[in-house]
């Protein structure tokens, strides 16, 4: 069982058990397994209660297996300490319903280091899309993180380097908005760390996840 913890299209794979991510304003309950949050990028601020609660209410499903994507960017528009504000919110109930948080961070990583410490978050965090170097890795690891790769696995050489350094306990593997399906992810994360991925991810995910 191949695993995708973050992709915005369900690929309907027999052996792939894929997070497809949800926002509160438009929900498809078709997918099977779903995260749902508040990306900064589409912050309503007059709807920001009523999204809270279709968001609180959807945690307490099965099959709703993380909150997010959510977390901070500071290449948008929207005032950080807004973005702020909006992403508390929802920690609070990814605290409540203990459920792991998918992170959507763009040059925010000290501010979202700073937001987990400070808040005394214990649930899992994940970083989607990770494509920094080393330095930024190691910060966020020894911080309690985790890291998910998949577009700049594949399209950055550079990458691969700070991907082999990552913890096998620590990562995970995901398609977010690329074409290539998730197989072809594994096919390269394996080819990097040279072992098999599959049973790693498995493992991590039992663990993180709580299925």
């Amino acid at each position: 069982m191949k695993l995708n913890i973050h992709t915005h299209k369900s690929s309907y794979q027999e052996n792939v058990l894929e997070i497809v991510n949800q926002y509160p304003n438009e929900f498809d309950a078709a997918a099977k397994h779903f995260s749902i949050g508040i990306h900064p990028w589409y912050i309503d601020f007059d709807k920001v209660g009523e999204y809270l609660q279709i968001i609180e209410e959807k945690l307490q499903l099965r099959n709703c297996l993380a909150l997010g994507e959510c977390g901070l960017d500071k290449r948008i528009e929207t005032p950080l300490e807004k973005q702020i504000e909006v992403f508390e919110k929802q920690l609070h109930l990814a605290v409540k319903y203990k459920k792991p948080v998918i992170l959507h961070c763009v040059s925010a990583y000290q501010e979202v280091i700073e937001i987990k410490k400070r808040l005394k978050i214990e649930v899992p965090m994940i970083i989607h899309g990770f494509s920094k170097n080393g330095q930024v890795a190691k910060s966020l690891l020894d911080n309690g993180f985790y890291l998910s790769f998949g577009k700049y696995l594949l399209r950055n050489p550079e990458l691969s380097s700070v991907f082999e350094q990552v913890p096998d306990n620590r990562f995970f593997l995901e398609t977010d908005t690329i074409e290539e399906s998730i197989s072809d992810v594994y096919i390269k994360a394996a080819s990097v760390k040279n072992k098999d991925v599959e049973q790693i991810i498995e493992d991590n995910f039992k663990l993180v996840f709580n299925p």
